[in-house]
Protein backbone atom coordinates (compact mmCIF):
# COMPACT_ATOMS: atom_id res chain seq x y z
CA UNK A 1 0.00 0.00 0.00
CA UNK A 2 2.79 2.36 0.91
CA UNK A 3 4.60 1.59 -2.36
CA UNK A 4 1.39 2.23 -4.30
CA UNK A 5 0.88 5.61 -2.61
CA UNK A 6 4.48 6.61 -3.30
CA UNK A 7 4.02 5.73 -6.98
CA UNK A 8 0.81 7.75 -7.06
CA UNK A 9 2.56 10.70 -5.41
CA UNK A 10 5.36 10.56 -8.01
CA UNK A 11 2.89 10.53 -10.91
CA UNK A 12 0.90 13.46 -9.51
CA UNK A 13 4.09 15.44 -8.83
CA UNK A 14 5.33 14.92 -12.39
CA UNK A 15 2.00 15.97 -13.89
CA UNK A 16 1.91 19.08 -11.71
CA UNK A 17 5.47 20.13 -12.54
CA UNK A 18 5.09 19.46 -16.26
CA UNK A 19 2.06 21.74 -16.28
CA UNK A 20 4.28 24.66 -15.29
CA UNK A 21 5.97 26.35 -18.30
CA UNK A 22 9.61 27.36 -17.92
CA UNK A 23 10.67 30.78 -19.23
CA UNK A 24 10.63 31.99 -21.94
CA UNK A 25 7.58 29.70 -22.20
CA UNK A 26 4.56 30.47 -20.05
CA UNK A 27 0.94 29.36 -19.72
CA UNK A 28 -2.27 31.38 -20.05
CA UNK A 29 -5.40 29.86 -18.54
CA UNK A 30 -9.01 30.94 -18.40
CA UNK A 31 -10.33 29.86 -15.00
CA UNK A 32 -13.71 31.57 -15.38
CA UNK A 33 -15.31 34.51 -13.59
CA UNK A 34 -13.38 36.96 -15.82
CA UNK A 35 -10.00 35.71 -14.58
CA UNK A 36 -7.07 34.96 -16.90
CA UNK A 37 -4.04 33.42 -15.18
CA UNK A 38 -0.58 34.02 -16.67
CA UNK A 39 2.04 31.86 -14.95
CA UNK A 40 5.56 30.55 -15.44
CA UNK A 41 8.62 28.88 -13.88
CA UNK A 42 11.88 30.85 -13.84
CA UNK A 43 15.28 29.17 -14.05
CA UNK A 44 17.25 32.17 -15.28
CA UNK A 45 19.94 33.28 -12.82
CA UNK A 46 20.58 36.64 -14.50
CA UNK A 47 17.02 37.87 -14.89
CA UNK A 48 16.32 41.57 -14.23
CA UNK A 49 12.74 42.21 -15.38
CA UNK A 50 9.58 40.42 -16.41
CA UNK A 51 6.67 42.39 -17.87
CA UNK A 52 3.31 40.95 -18.90
CA UNK A 53 1.89 42.42 -22.11
CA UNK A 54 -1.56 42.11 -23.68
CA UNK A 55 -2.98 42.82 -27.16
CA UNK A 56 -5.97 42.20 -29.41
CA UNK A 57 -3.46 41.11 -32.07
CA UNK A 58 -0.87 38.33 -31.87
CA UNK A 59 1.95 40.36 -33.47
CA UNK A 60 1.60 44.04 -32.56
CA UNK A 61 -0.02 46.67 -30.34
CA UNK A 62 1.04 44.94 -27.14
CA UNK A 63 0.76 47.05 -23.99
CA UNK A 64 2.37 46.30 -20.65
CA UNK A 65 -0.23 45.56 -17.96
CA UNK A 66 2.21 44.62 -15.18
CA UNK A 67 5.92 44.66 -14.39
CA UNK A 68 6.57 41.90 -11.86
CA UNK A 69 7.93 43.28 -8.55
CA UNK A 70 10.42 40.43 -8.09
CA UNK A 71 11.34 38.66 -11.37
CA UNK A 72 13.76 36.29 -9.60
CA UNK A 73 11.00 34.24 -7.96
CA UNK A 74 11.32 30.64 -9.19
CA UNK A 75 7.56 30.37 -9.74
CA UNK A 76 5.22 33.27 -10.36
CA UNK A 77 2.07 34.44 -12.09
CA UNK A 78 -0.61 37.08 -12.39
CA UNK A 79 -4.42 37.09 -12.49
CA UNK A 80 -5.71 39.47 -15.17
CA UNK A 81 -9.25 40.57 -14.33
CA UNK A 82 -9.40 43.62 -16.62
CA UNK A 83 -9.13 42.12 -20.10
CA UNK A 84 -11.76 43.27 -22.62
CA UNK A 85 -12.50 39.65 -23.49
CA UNK A 86 -11.24 36.13 -22.77
CA UNK A 87 -9.46 35.55 -26.10
CA UNK A 88 -6.87 38.34 -26.17
CA UNK A 89 -3.18 37.62 -26.72
CA UNK A 90 -0.51 37.68 -24.00
CA UNK A 91 3.27 37.68 -24.10
CA UNK A 92 6.20 38.20 -21.68
CA UNK A 93 9.02 40.71 -22.02
CA UNK A 94 12.10 39.27 -20.28
CA UNK A 95 15.17 41.40 -19.54
CA UNK A 96 18.46 39.71 -18.64
CA UNK A 97 21.90 41.03 -17.69
CA UNK A 98 23.81 43.34 -20.05
CA UNK A 99 20.66 44.57 -21.76
CA UNK A 100 19.83 41.20 -23.32
CA UNK A 101 16.07 40.78 -23.73
CA UNK A 102 13.60 38.38 -25.30
CA UNK A 103 9.88 37.89 -25.75
CA UNK A 104 7.86 34.79 -25.05
CA UNK A 105 5.63 33.70 -27.95
CA UNK A 106 2.20 35.34 -27.84
CA UNK A 107 -0.56 33.10 -26.52
CA UNK A 108 -4.30 33.10 -26.04
CA UNK A 109 -5.94 31.72 -22.89
CA UNK A 110 -6.98 28.08 -22.87
CA UNK A 111 -9.76 26.82 -20.66
CA UNK A 112 -8.43 25.34 -17.42
CA UNK A 113 -10.09 21.92 -17.39
CA UNK A 114 -8.76 21.19 -13.91
CA UNK A 115 -10.58 24.22 -12.53
CA UNK A 116 -13.74 23.15 -14.33
CA UNK A 117 -13.43 19.71 -12.76
CA UNK A 118 -13.03 21.25 -9.31
CA UNK A 119 -16.08 23.47 -9.80
CA UNK A 120 -18.18 20.43 -10.73
CA UNK A 121 -16.95 18.62 -7.64
CA UNK A 122 -17.43 21.59 -5.33
CA UNK A 123 -13.77 22.54 -4.75
CA UNK A 124 -13.56 26.07 -3.40
CA UNK A 125 -10.08 27.25 -4.43
CA UNK A 126 -8.50 27.29 -7.91
CA UNK A 127 -5.42 25.08 -8.34
CA UNK A 128 -5.96 23.48 -4.93
CA UNK A 129 -6.49 19.81 -5.83
CA UNK A 130 -2.95 18.72 -6.64
CA UNK A 131 -1.23 20.63 -3.79
CA UNK A 132 -3.74 19.14 -1.34
CA UNK A 133 -3.02 15.62 -2.61
CA UNK A 134 0.70 16.24 -2.29
CA UNK A 135 0.31 17.62 1.23
CA UNK A 136 -1.80 14.69 2.36
CA UNK A 137 0.54 12.11 0.88
CA UNK A 138 3.68 13.78 2.23
CA UNK A 139 2.22 13.96 5.74
CA UNK A 140 1.38 10.27 5.55
CA UNK A 141 5.02 9.37 4.87
CA UNK A 142 6.58 11.93 7.18
CA UNK A 143 7.88 14.03 4.29
CA UNK A 144 8.29 17.66 5.32
CA UNK A 145 7.07 20.35 2.96
CA UNK A 146 9.44 23.05 1.73
CA UNK A 147 9.41 26.15 3.93
CA UNK A 148 7.45 29.02 2.44
CA UNK A 149 9.53 31.82 0.94
CA UNK A 150 8.33 35.19 2.12
CA UNK A 151 7.46 37.54 -0.71
CA UNK A 152 8.90 41.02 -1.12
CA UNK A 153 6.87 43.75 0.58
CA UNK A 154 7.25 47.20 -1.02
CA UNK A 155 8.13 50.10 1.24
CA UNK A 156 5.41 52.58 2.15
CA UNK A 157 8.03 55.34 2.39
CA UNK A 158 10.10 54.90 -0.80
CA UNK A 159 8.42 53.28 -3.80
CA UNK A 160 7.55 53.49 -7.50
CA UNK A 161 3.98 53.65 -8.70
CA UNK A 162 1.89 53.30 -11.87
CA UNK A 163 4.89 52.56 -14.06
CA UNK A 164 5.68 56.28 -14.60
CA UNK A 165 9.33 55.87 -13.64
CA UNK A 166 9.23 58.26 -10.68
CA UNK A 167 10.47 57.25 -7.25
CA UNK A 168 7.95 58.45 -4.69
CA UNK A 169 9.04 59.59 -1.23
CA UNK A 170 6.33 59.71 1.43
CA UNK A 171 7.73 60.26 4.92
CA UNK A 172 5.89 60.49 8.26
CA UNK A 173 5.18 63.99 9.49
CA UNK A 174 7.05 65.48 12.45
CA UNK A 175 9.02 68.69 12.93
CA UNK A 176 11.62 66.90 15.03
CA UNK A 177 12.32 64.31 12.33
CA UNK A 178 15.64 64.56 10.49
CA UNK A 179 15.35 62.12 7.62
CA UNK A 180 18.07 61.00 5.27
CA UNK A 181 18.03 58.41 2.49
CA UNK A 182 20.98 56.56 0.92
CA UNK A 183 20.51 54.95 -2.49
CA UNK A 184 22.45 51.96 -3.82
CA UNK A 185 22.55 49.87 -6.97
CA UNK A 186 21.26 46.30 -6.68
CA UNK A 187 24.87 45.07 -6.24
CA UNK A 188 25.29 47.46 -3.25
CA UNK A 189 27.28 50.23 -4.96
CA UNK A 190 26.57 53.60 -3.33
CA UNK A 191 24.87 56.07 -5.70
CA UNK A 192 23.86 59.22 -3.79
CA UNK A 193 22.33 60.46 -0.55
CA UNK A 194 19.58 62.87 0.47
CA UNK A 195 20.39 64.60 3.77
CA UNK A 196 18.20 66.51 6.22
CA UNK A 197 15.07 66.16 4.07
CA UNK A 198 12.61 69.01 4.66
CA UNK A 199 9.69 67.95 2.49
CA UNK A 200 7.65 64.94 3.54
CA UNK A 201 6.15 64.05 0.16
CA UNK A 202 7.98 64.44 -3.17
CA UNK A 203 9.35 62.43 -6.07
CA UNK A 204 12.65 61.74 -7.80
CA UNK A 205 12.96 61.49 -11.56
CA UNK A 206 14.06 58.17 -13.04
CA UNK A 207 17.03 59.94 -14.69
CA UNK A 208 18.60 60.08 -11.24
CA UNK A 209 19.04 56.32 -11.50
CA UNK A 210 20.44 56.09 -15.06
CA UNK A 211 18.49 52.99 -16.17
CA UNK A 212 15.68 50.61 -15.31
CA UNK A 213 16.11 47.86 -12.75
CA UNK A 214 16.22 47.21 -9.02
CA UNK A 215 17.68 49.67 -6.55
CA UNK A 216 18.20 49.53 -2.80
CA UNK A 217 17.85 52.25 -0.19
CA UNK A 218 18.37 52.91 3.50
CA UNK A 219 16.05 55.33 5.32
CA UNK A 220 17.42 57.06 8.43
CA UNK A 221 15.86 59.24 11.12
CA UNK A 222 18.47 61.35 12.90
CA UNK A 223 21.13 58.79 12.02
CA UNK A 224 19.09 55.79 13.15
CA UNK A 225 18.18 53.21 10.52
CA UNK A 226 14.41 53.08 9.97
CA UNK A 227 14.18 50.79 6.95
CA UNK A 228 16.25 48.91 4.36
CA UNK A 229 14.34 47.90 1.25
CA UNK A 230 14.34 48.02 -2.54
CA UNK A 231 12.24 49.36 -5.41
CA UNK A 232 12.00 48.71 -9.13
CA UNK A 233 12.13 51.22 -11.97
CA UNK A 234 10.44 49.66 -15.04
CA UNK A 235 11.75 49.88 -18.57
CA UNK A 236 9.73 51.96 -21.02
CA UNK A 237 8.35 50.36 -24.15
Amino acid sequence: MKKLLLTYLTIITCVYLQAQDTLPNFSVKNIGNNRIIVEWVNRFTDIRQISIQRSFDSLKNFKTILTVPDPTNPQNGYADTKADNDHMFYRLYILLDKGVFLFGSSRRPVWDTMTAYKKINGAAKPNAIIPSILDTASKGFGISNKPKVEGWVPSKFVFTNNGDGYVRINLPEGEDKKYGIKFYSFDDKFLFELKDIKERSFKLDKTDFYRSGWYKFELYDDGNLVEKNKFFIPKEF
